[in-house]
């Protein structure tokens, strides 16, 4: 396979846990989200290129080995006819998430038809348009069960961030009521 990946951080051991793709680089605003997300967890994971149009063969043979090379999710980000998410989940017995990338035409509704709307046998965890943020810590829950070292500290960490969120919902009522008096 090509050389398409952007700049990610992996594991020690060189072993990203997800892989996130999408149809082209100008995807990459939207997806990054993803990225980040991941990071804020210390989650390892690859960013690539992986056109479901214009390298068919390349994205089958990437979906059909990300499961031997260590990957646990796949996060998948495409716009318009938005297949991406369909076909890796076709060939991958990984969980796939979605992500409509909004375009020029249509705000990304068209994908988020497109990647929800799968044939029964081929699931799609989908996300809002442009959800790349929740893609990524849906990835980090499902990393979440299971009885590993690493699936106990992110159960941890995600309650701390649940904690963080309330906390912050709460200053902002708080705010809002100051304001209005």
């Amino acid at each position: 396979m090509a050389n398409t990946g952007i700049n990610s951080p992996v594991a020690e051991d060189g072993a990203p846990l997800v892989g996130i793709v999408m149809g082209s680089d100008s995807d990459w605003p939207v997806m990054k989200l993803a990225a980040e997300a991941l990071e804020e967890f210390g989650i390892p994971y690859e960013a690539q290129v992986v056109s479901a149009h214009r390298m068919p063969e390349d994205m089958i043979a990437y979906g059909r080995e990300a499961h031997a090379r260590g990957l646990k999710a796949i996060i998948a980000g495409a716009g318009g006819a938005a297949h991406l998410p369909g076909m890796l989940a076709s060939v991958t017995p990984l969980p796939v998430i979605g992500v409509p990338v909004p375009l020029k035409y249509l705000d990304g509704m068209d994908s988020l038809l497109s990647i929800v709307q799968m044939p029964a046998g081929v699931p799609v965890a989908t996300v809002s348009i442009g959800g790349a943020r929740n893609a990524g810590l849906l990835a980090v829950r499902m990393l979440a069960t299971g009885e590993s070292e690493l699936a106990a500290s992110l159960r941890a960490q995600l309650l701390d961030f649940a904690k963080d969120l309330r906390e912050t919902a709460i200053r902002k009522g708080e705010a809002l009521q100051e304001a209005r008096a």
